[in-house]
């Protein structure tokens, strides 16, 4: 019987993150993963023709783009592990029917020339809506990869300034109020709504209108990648990480159940058997609806909670081609093949649009239908032999099948994929049997075979988006902080999880309330190496010109800033702004003070503080 500090079930993204920080911390960790490869849903694998490198799920890496994990290398992921992303100057963009292009460049600025061209009063109410997006980022971005507030927490943190109401007012609206609000010609419309939508959420749904806001922000302020060589490099690195280490990841090592003894989680018995022990903590990668099948002795309420957790009302069909040469679009616009999120979109205006987002919660399959891909050797000719191309689509379908249901998929999918390859040719002039040279194509089915345990329905984020599933609450109150009541040492991580599905690096926050757990400094091991004391130097390297004090969080995002100190009675009132914008009033009794004191004052923080007196910006 082997003997582990931390056993994780499943090898996805999300674990891979969450055994890296502990493997790099010292702890002894295992990954027992059901596949021949790690990476879940973030994997790129050869799975046609020799030399072709497909990703099996996820592509587009957006919101990881901002977690420290990436921006301060906190695993040496580039460092030492090969890790690479190109970014393209082209985050989005959409060929309409006509072969008219509307581009999202990263530069505002060109968006909004591109944009005038079809209405000039969209392009300045773009300017506007994006800018106001990037006000609200700060206020966002520093806690979306640590664990999450409670959901009634952080609305009564929100509804105490007009800032923040407004935000509360986005969250739980839909994405097409917000966009019927702002903007005006269809054609913008349907280029943000169809983006947006990626999240698998429909436009008219409440609660989701936060993500309409976010994604028009991060695209201009952050940027959209891709691993070089394809989405699963990320996933890689990570596993060189976890080896080099000394961790270890078994893989074709399905698991039957967690262990459980005495209240905690203890190790795992897998299908043949065999159990293993964990001595601190069994990391879980499962869907909410799937811990009354892998985990006995947890409370009923607390079960019944997590199998109500709302999925997506639809779900994905993938399409992948290998090709003798690469794609060539219709439309004239070159740029296109920069895009790394290329939408192709049949619908004449968003009243058809929304009509085909209805038929998708019906089960019905429309002739206008969604899609999206690209040939992504354009932009990385890693991904295939010299001088061929690949073809990756991906479109909007629904799990069950207004007729057949679920289980018609199997035998209907051929079928739907040649014609989805037809329509996507009104777009593209040689993806046809003269180019291609083999195929595959992926159902909602297959989505949920391939991953059964996490893309329940073939919900590729886990739960859907919505405003009550969402920070602490997401997917359930009781589980939005990575635990399960009741039970010790068996942590949650997976796409179902805070903050999002899809490329977030959300094993970081799964990390932080471990490391807590286990009496770990995460802070002292991940937040004082080399590369992160030159990016405080490069953040504080000017001196702000406002006069105003700022205080920031561990990875340099502003957390407050002080505009004055005063006193009023027998208070010290401090005054100024969080998160850059939301007021704040601060009141300090005397005995608040006498703490502060007593906290920052011992005679070596003295002879300190002293020195920075006369030390430099």
């Amino acid at each position: 019987m082997s003997n582990y500090d931390v056993i994780a079930m499943g090898a996805g993204h999300n674990s891979l993150t969450t055994c890296a920080y502990l493997a790099k911390a010292g702890k002894k960790v295992l990954l027992l993963e059901r596949h021949g490869y790690a990476g879940g849903g973030v994997a790129t694998q050869q799975i046609l023709t020799p030399g072709y490198h497909h990703d099996l799920h996820s592509s587009v890496h957006i919101m990881i783009q901002a977690n420290p994990m990436i921006t301060n290398d906190e695993l040496d992921l580039f460092a030492k592990y090969g890790m690479k992303y190109k970014y393209s100057d082209v985050p989005h963009a959409t060929i309409f029917a006509d072969q008219s292009v509307l581009m999202t460049y990263q530069d505002l600025d060109k968006t909004c020339e591109c944009m005038a061209k079809i209405s000039p009063q969209d392009a300045e109410a773009y300017r506007k809506f994006v800018q106001l997006g990037q006000t609200m980022l700060p206020m966002i971005m520093p806690g979306m990869y640590k664990p999450q507030p409670p959901l009634g927490a952080l609305m009564a943190m929100l509804d105490s300034s007009e800032e923040g109401r407004l935000m509360m007012d986005f969250m739980q609206r839909s994405s097409l109020d917000i966009i019927n609000t702002w903007f005006t010609h269809d054609k913008v419309k349907m280029h943000i709504a169809r983006a947006v939508s990626e999240n698998l959420q429909l436009p008219d749904e409440l609660g989701t209108g936060m993500g309409t806001v976010m994604f028009t922000a991060l695209m201009h302020t952050y940027g959209v990648s891709q691993p070089w060589g394809g989405s699963g490099k990320l996933s890689e690195s990570m596993v060189k990480a976890i080896e080099a280490t000394g961790g270890e990841i078994r893989y074709n090592s399905e698991i039957k159940r967690i262990l459980v003894s005495g209240g905690k989680a203890v190790g795992v018995e897998l299908m043949d058997g065999e159990k293993i022990m964990a001595k601190d903590a069994v990391i879980g990668s499962m869907h909410p609806h799937k811990i009354r099948q892998f985990v006995e002795g947890v409370q009923e309420p607390v079960l019944k909670r997590a199998e109500n957790a709302s999925l997506a009302a639809f779900s994905l069909f993938v399409s992948h081609y290998d090709l003798r040469e690469q794609i060539q679009f219709h439309t004239p616009e070159k740029d296109v093949e920069k895009a790394i999120m290329l939408t192709l979109c049949q619908h004449e205006n968003m009243a058809d649009m929304q009509r085909d987002f209805d038929a998708l919660k019906r089960g019905e399959l429309t002739d206008l239908m969604f899609s999206a891909g690209n040939d992504e050797s354009k932009t990385d000719p890693t991904r295939v032999p010299d001088g061929a191309g690949m073809w990756h689509s991906t479109g909007f379908a629904p799990y069950e099948l207004f007729e057949g249901g679920t289980a018609r998929w199997d035998e209907y999918k051929e079928e739907y994929g040649e014609i989805r390859r037809q329509q996507q040719s009104k777009f593209v002039a040689n993806l046809n049997s003269d180019n291609i040279i083999a195929h595959k194509f992926y159902s909602p089915l297959d989505l949920e075979r391939n991953s059964p345990n996490s893309m329940v329905r073939g919900d590729v984020h886990g739960v859907a988006p919505y405003f009550y599933q969402s920070v602490g609450h997401r997917p359930t109150p009781d589980l939005g902080q990575f635990r399960i009541p009741g039970l010790n040492n068996l942590y949650l991580v997976g796409p179902s999880m805070p903050p999002a599905g899809g490329v977030v690096g959300a094993g970081r926050a799964a990390a932080m309330v471990m490391f807590e757990d286990l009496g770990m400094d995460f802070d002292k091991t991940f937040q004082t190496g080399e590369g992160k004391q030159v990016i405080r130097q490069k953040a504080r390297s000017v001196a702000p010109k406002d006069g105003a004090m700022r205080l920031f969080d561990e990875n340099d995002a502003e957390l407050m800033q002080v505009n004055s100190i005063e006193t009023q009675d027998d208070e010290l009132v401090i005054k100024g702004k969080t998160f850059g914008t939301m007021p704040l009033v601060a009141r300090l009794g005397p005995g608040d003070l006498r703490r502060a004191m007593k906290l920052a004052i011992t005679p070596k923080k003295l002879v300190s503080i002293i020195g920075m007196l006369f030390s430099k910006d």
